[in-house]
């Protein structure tokens, strides 16, 4: 069974809810979606979020380095030849996201033709993943009222809080008011997208050491080399890496050096198969994951769960999984429903990321 052609379909969809950050806002999902098709009629789907802000990929650079760059590549491989596949796209240096998409659909491929579900190809470990929901950028007061909504609605009890405004006030006001408002049975870690320096982290640490917090995300710019590495042995929860680690190389080097006890892995930017080895890596080494987000559709999110749910490692943290609750709609022909905290893994050959036709030639942006 060979590629027969690969995708690169960019679409919009506007956002109700823009979502706010250290290191920028987005309005509206400009995503791509891909597909490959093979020479027996099968077709794999997976979502691409572009990042300007954090990886430098854009809707345009996208479809450009997978039509014109990996598809004249990979066509007439064949599909269970995974690991040439990520030979050949190892070539041209960054583009994660691009990498990730193919990769995801080609395992799409794989468990349709084996009429095996891929989160069973993978490991199988369980049925269904925990859910954090990702806070942005409001008052404290309207972050407590919007996260007593989600635990009411959705029944999600952990939460990311977007931090790396002003340190000291906004920051910590936020993390303090959650805390005394969801009480000590909600979990709750901080994400400052390299907002703060290293100085500024430590502080907030020590102000916020009271309120029980799991983990920091991405404090200061990993490249404030001497900082991070104080902050990192100094902090009494672990500093995480997300994307100053988009890819096992990077990963390793954060974890060997010093830069971070504790990973985010997103599949948005590495696919499954480099995923997994990322995963192996940080098992291997007895550090802790977490399914992170790249602000996904329901297409996206259908993949982290299949994904998450297949490794014990993965499945011990909440993932990041709700965002797309904050998209006016998306391409997913069969809605994601989180019920009890939880997203349940589609239980049908391959990932499970089937797209409404309709919904596709109505967003798309190409045409």
């Amino acid at each position: 069974m060979k590629i027969a052609t690969i995708e690169a379909i960019p679409y919009s969809i506007p956002y109700v809810h823009p979502l706010h950050f250290a290191s920028g806002a987005v309005h509206e999902a400009d995503h791509v979606l891909v597909r490959v098709t093979t020479d027996d009629g099968i077709v794999g789907t997976a979502d691409t979020p572009p990042r300007p802000y954090t990886y430098g990929e854009t809707q345009k650079s996208i479809v450009a380095v997978v039509q014109d760059i990996f598809a004249p590549q990979l066509v007439g491989l064949d599909v269970f030849d995974r690991e040439k596949a990520q030979t050949v796209m190892a070539r041209t240096v960054h583009n994660e996201t691009a990498k990730g998409a193919v990769d995801i659909a080609l395992w799409d491929v794989i468990g349709q033709a084996l009429g095996r579900p891929v989160t069973k190809l993978l490991g199988g470990f369980t049925d269904s993943m925990r859910v954090s929901h990702m806070l942005g950028f409001k008052p404290a007061a309207e972050l407590l009222d919007l996260a007593v909504q989600f635990r009411e609605t959705y029944g999600i009890s952990t939460f990311k809080l977007k931090t790396g405004r002003h340190p000291i006030g906004l920051d910590v006001e936020a993390a303090r008011v959650l805390r005394e408002g969801l009480g000590e049975d909600a979990e709750i870690y901080m994400d400052a997208n390299r907002g703060w320096s290293a100085n500024e982290a430590m502080e907030v640490l020590r102000r916020t050491n009271d309120l029980g917090l799991q983990f920091l995300e991405e404090p200061d710019d990993a490249r404030e080399v001497l900082g991070r590495r104080r902050l990192v042995e100094k902090s009494m929860i672990p500093i995480a890496a997300d994307e100053s680690a988009p890819n096992l190389g990077e990963a390793a080097r954060e974890i060997l050096t010093g830069g971070a006890n504790l990973l985010a892995v997103k599949t948005a930017r590495s696919g499954f198969t480099e995923a997994a080895k990322i995963v192996g890596l940080a098992e291997g080494m007895g550090v802790d994951v977490y399914v992170g987000n790249q602000i996904d559709t329901q297409v996206g999110t259908v993949a982290s769960v299949v994904f998450g749910a297949a490794f014990a490692h993965t499945s011990k943290r909440a993932g990041e999984l709700s965002n797309f609750l904050d998209m006016a709609d998306d391409l997913l022909a069969e809605p994601v429903v989180i019920a009890e905290g939880r997203i349940r893994v589609p239980q049908v050959p391959g990932v499970g990321t089937a797209v409404d036709e309709e919904k596709l030639t109505k967003y798309r942006t190409d045409r």
